[in-house]
């Protein structure tokens, strides 16, 4: 077997500051930025239930700093952007189904987190670049399919309007300030290192965590809906591409995949990458049907005409390894 390729170097000698570093993405994020040889600063404020977890970084632990800290203190923020490249900013309130019961926060930390960060760049630190992780939610029911950035925005929850409020904010900062962002619009994102004690924050990983446990697989509805699935390693490129490449720059992209599968496919490439596991079909939950925008998956032309970036990793091959992930760290996820 050759080699595995070496990383590419976009990064050496850089300074990046990763908002939620220790969750799901973040931590992705972080551990790819420490390979390719930049020097990774972390923000996290750790919240219970939030995805935060330390164990996340194990491989890069003594190779990061990490700052207990939150987001929304634009003091705090402003040591962190201090000669930094480029922040990574995925520090969120990311439940679609928390934002029904408790809205609040969702404003706090999604909207006052984002102009306590962009407040902070613009006094210390305004050529540094912004990523932001916003939703593929912000977009609501899909008016045509794929959904290009054109498409217009009716989302159905505070959780996505409050991200679109976000995004709305970066790109004011970038027109009035020049400060240069990028707002990702992300869909339905699997992988290791998700938080897996309940079922709020992704389908996929939660029907994996279903599996392994020797519980049926649940289906809502027939299973027919449509969604891109997307493996955590193609976001985490994507969202490097977009820092940095200049085109991107004061731009809205869909980060998605324009291979969609069904619930119901979803649930069978598991159960074959989980001998034993079987799958159920059970109805809408109140709170689900509330938020279902039926099939949706993203046009990401624009984002690979602007980076050249696409998904690399079929929904076979991330499920087998986000399988493997979990059998070995199980302990550290619920």
């Amino acid at each position: 077997m050759s080699p595995a390729p070496a990383p590419p170097a976009r990064f050496r000698g850089k300074r990046a500051l990763v908002t939620g570093g220790a969750g799901f993405i973040g931590s992705a994020l972080a551990i790819r930025l420490v390979e390719e040889g930049a020097e990774v600063v972390i923000a996290d404020a750790m919240l219970p239930d939030y995805g935060g977890n330390l164990h996340n970084l194990e491989p890069v632990r003594d190779r990061v700093r990490l700052n207990f800290c939150d987001v929304r203190d634009e003091h705090l923020m402003a040591l962190m952007v201090e000669g930094v490249d480029v922040v990574f900013h995925l520090a969120a309130q990311v439940s679609h189904v928390k934002s029904l019961s408790d809205p609040y926060p969702d404003i706090d930390i999604n909207i006052k987190g984002t102009v306590a960060l962009m407040e902070a760049v613009r006094k210390v630190n305004p050529r540094a670049v912004v990523v932001r992780s916003g939703t593929r939610g912000e977009y609501g029911p899909a008016a045509k399919l794929p959904v290009s950035e054109e498409a217009p925005t009716h989302p159905r929850g505070l959780y996505e309007i409050s991200l679109l409020t976000s995004e709305k904010i970066l790109l004011m900062y970038h027109e009035v300030h020049g400060i240069p962002v990028v707002h990702a619009r992300v869909t339905n994102t699997y992988g290791p290192r998700a938080q897996m004690k309940t079922s709020h924050y992704g389908v996929a990983n939660w029907l994996i965590r279903l599996a392994l446990e020797g519980q049926p697989i649940t289906v809502m509805g027939e299973g027919r809906y449509q969604r891109d699935f997307l493996y955590v390693d193609d976001c985490v490129e994507a969202l490097l591409r977009c820092a940095v490449t200049p085109a991107c720059h004061g731009q809205v992209v869909n980060v998605g995949n324009d291979q969609p599968s069904t619930f119901l496919e979803l649930a069978q490439t598991i159960a074959a990458a989980v001998p034993g596991a079987t799958i159920v079909h059970t109805e809408f939950s109140p709170e689900r049907k509330a938020q279902e925008p039926g099939d949706f998956y993203s046009d990401i032309t624009k984002i690979g005409r602007l980076t050249g970036w696409r998904p690399a990793v079929a929904l076979p091959d991330g499920v087998r390894r986000t399988v493997e992930y979990y059998r070995r760290h199980r302990g550290h996820y619920w």
